[in-house]
């Protein structure tokens, strides 16, 4: 009896003095885990610090199509493929405009209208035919305006050559007659130029003279003048022409140039790869002559 009583202290003075293992209830509490409070309203973790939830495809799918984005390219290809989609459209429209009103017309207006179009045919080739002939005409007339126009061109120079009134160059010889005695009279030079021209002499010059068909010679005080323009010896001439017929010309027997020598002059007959004639004749208007084509 004594030694329940003393447990019965015991375990009052444990449960006096806040033991909790005294107690069934309290060591039951121990062994479980401790209780999360709950959190009060509005103090829970905020919606951005959640962690993120995983997309599924679709809406990731969505997301990569809506909002759109396009660049300039993508728009201008768009604007492009819309209007050829339009046209097309059109096309095609149309076409089944005029097949079905084909289809429904009847056999004499399907005639007449294969008439019609087999005379606008006809009407096209016509008109092709007579702009080609056009074409041709003015092809042809404008060929024959340019040789024309490069005949006069030519005809203009050659008879500028002969007249004085245009410089010339091509082959040909050189003539220079040394004159230390003063013997070389004007005949003399006249002779030489006859048997230049007659052996086919195109230009020549003399001493800076040009000579033409006008050309006088005559004598002035131990000198010549040549259309009034008083020259010198050494008398230089330039000749164009063919050298092969120039130079035998002057060279034959009795010729200009044994008449020369006859006078104690020197003669001296060279050929350059080229002769050029420049000195110019002004040229003349007729007072009285006038071509018969006016």
């Amino acid at each position: 009896m004594s030694d329940q009583n003393e447990r019965n202290d015991a375990n009052g003075r444990n449960a006096a003095h806040g033991d909790p293992e005294g107690v069934p209830g309290n060591r039951l509490r121990k062994e479980l885990p401790a209780e999360v409070p709950v959190p009060a309203p509005g103090t829970g973790p905020r919606a951005e610090e959640r962690p993120a939830q995983p997309l599924s495809g679709r809406q990731r799918l969505v997301k990569g199509l809506w909002p759109p984005r396009f660049t300039r390219a993508q728009l201008i290809v768009a604007l492009l493929l819309f209007g050829l989609g339009f046209g097309l459209a059109v096309q095609v429209a149309s076409n089944s405009d005029t097949d079905s009103a084909l289809r429904g017309a009847r056999q004499e207006d399907l005639v007449r209208i294969l008439d019609e179009l087999d005379s606008r045919t006809q009407r096209l080739e016509d008109e092709k035919q007579g702009l080609e002939r056009q074409r041709q005409e003015l092809q042809s007339s404008s060929d024959q305006a340019a040789e024309a126009r490069r005949q006069t061109a030519e005809k203009a120079r050659q008879l500028g050559i002969l007249a004085g009134t245009v410089a010339a160059q091509g082959p040909g010889i050189t003539m220079t007659i040394e004159d230390t005695k003063g013997t070389v009279k004007a005949d003399m030079l006249l002779d030489a130029i006859q048997e230049l021209r007659a052996a086919g002499a195109e230009a020549i010059q003399v001493n800076g003279v040009r000579v033409v068909a006008d050309t006088y010679f005559a004598d002035s005080d131990r000198s010549v003048s040549v259309d009034g323009n008083k020259i010198n010896a050494p008398y230089r001439f330039r000749v164009i022409g063919k050298p092969q017929d120039l130079e035998p010309a002057l060279n034959i027997p009795g010729g200009v140039v044994q008449t020369l020598k006859k006078e104690q002059a020197t003669v001296t007959v060279e050929r350059p790869d080229k002769i050029v004639v420049d000195a110019l004749r002004r040229a003349e208007r007729p007072d009285y002559a006038r071509s018969s084509s006016q």
